[in-house]
């Protein structure tokens, strides 16, 4: 398996697994914010975190589910254009 890059899609929706476990023992998260910052809720206690883009592909260590795809281009949540 290759590592991640810093300019790999991530999705919201994502389930990965991370190197070192959070305090409650959980390695398991959920990507509920893509950006220049990824937000995470961890699936064993619910908590939420941020990592910058750069700590986060250093941080994980494979993925284990991917999130559904975006909508194509002129397909978002209010229709055509």
């Amino acid at each position: 398996m290759t590592p991640m890059k810093i300019h790999d899609r991530i999705l919201v929706g994502d389930v990965v697994q991370m190197r070192k476990p959070h305090a409650c023992g959980g390695d398991v998260w959920t990507i509920y914010r893509v950006g220049a910052d990824i937000g995470m809720d961890c699936r064993t206690c619910g908590r939420r975190t941020m990592l910058t883009r750069r700590r986060f592909t250093h941080r994980m260590r494979r993925m284990l589910e991917r999130g559904a795809e975006p909508p194509a281009e002129g397909q978002g949540r209010h229709g055509s254009a």
